[in-house]
């Protein structure tokens, strides 16, 4: 709802994506009504080290937060990049504070070296590992990938944190027009296991399960125990396994399943390994954890129609749709990808690119 040139939202949900949109556009944009019904009202301390990561990364951006903090006003300024260091609270992993950096770092003026230091896999957010091997490759789509990694530093299990992650990323003129419409077969499974100050058989024990139903389906899977001493394993116990299916035409799709007090390893695997084969069944070229990223990068295309197959769309990004249609007037068609076949949900998303020039980089 746009009153004068200031988007008005109401609700905490969405948050971030109307924080990046915001940015992006140049629009202001306004939230109020966060959580006021709530026996504890306005901003948490996520949202609000997010908004400090942003006037970070920004230069010139005005956040106005109110007393009660129920409403913030954002004023965007240009999107600066350069080497920065952000401790993250630890309520929320770094996936928290790095999907929306990883939205914006591409349009930046100086690539981004950002050091993220927190808890690095939780149930809430992306798992830095996922982060890693399945986020990244979504941007390569579009012709983002030179100096394009995430390292991780150090690992950081929940409630303790102590993890360390490096994300760098390049910065694009623009980027290229997406035609993702072949989903293909699965042809691999790869996955991580990590076990931090826990017996690092917790680790094999997980591959172990996980191995028991994929074996099933397709034996080309390579699953990897890293295990993390010391230092570098942050400051709590716990153990995690992320996993991803990648098509013949480079379909990843991914899952994963965090350590809980007194759920035995085995159970975890097994939870993740449901979770992916759940996904898989979902169809389309994108699974619905990256479905808003990659929808954000085709609208920010060249001026040409952008086409991508996925699966039914998330309440997540069904609101996005919407936002996106008030910052930068763009509509999507959606129709189903293959009329032939009654039976199959996937759908084809198509719009036409704003064409979106990346105006704040350093001319050399």
């Amino acid at each position: 709802m746009a009153a004068g040139s200031v988007i008005q939202y109401s609700g905490h949900k969405c948050f971030r994506h109307r924080l990046v949109l915001s940015v992006l556009s140049g629009k202001p944009v306004k939230i109020h009504g966060i959580r006021s019904e709530d026996k504890n009202p306005g901003l948490r301390d996520f949202e609000v080290s997010l908004l400090r990561l942003l006037e970070r990364i920004t230069n010139g951006t005005v956040i106005e937060i109110s007393v009660t903090g129920t409403a913030i006003l954002l004023k965007p300024g240009i999107i600066a990049g350069g080497p920065l260091v952000h401790d993250c609270p630890l309520s929320r992993s770094v996936g928290y504070f790095l999907e929306p950096v990883i939205m914006l770092a591409p349009f930046a003026k100086r690539p981004i070296q950002l050091t993220l230091r927190g808890i690095t896999a939780d149930d809430n957010d992306l798992s830095a590992d996922l982060i890693r091997t399945v986020t990244l490759p979504h941007l390569q789509l579009f012709g983002i990938s030179d100096g394009l990694e995430l390292r991780i530093k150090k690992r950081g299990a929940p409630p303790g944190g102590g993890g360390e992650v490096q994300f760098l990323c390049p910065i694009v003129k623009q980027v290229k027009t997406l035609n993702f419409v072949e989903p293909g077969k699965i042809k691999r499974i790869r996955g991580i296991s990590h076990a931090v100050r826990v017996n690092p058989q917790f680790s094999n024990r997980m591959i172990e399960a996980a191995r028991s139903i994929l074996n099933r389906y397709i034996p080309d899977i390579y699953l990897h125990s890293d295990v993390y001493k010391g230092e570098e394993s942050g400051k709590s116990p716990g153990y995690a396994l992320s996993l991803l299916a990648e098509s013949t035409t480079s379909v990843l799709f991914c899952s994963e399943a965090t350590s809980k007090p007194g759920v035995a390893p085995e159970d975890i695997a097994l939870q993740a390994t449901r979770a992916l084969l759940s996904e898989i069944s979902k169809g389309g070229c994108v699974d619905q954890k990256h479905q808003s990223l990659v929808i954000l990068l085709m609208v920010l295309g060249s001026e040409d129609v952008g086409r991508c197959r996925m699966s039914q769309p998330t309440p997540r990004t069904i609101q996005l749709l919407r936002d996106i249609r008030d910052s930068f007037g763009t509509y999507f068609k959606i129709s189903p990808a293959d009329p032939t076949k009654p039976d199959s949900s996937d759908l084809l998303y198509s719009c036409y690119g704003t064409g979106y020039v990346n105006a704040n980089r350093d001319l050399a």
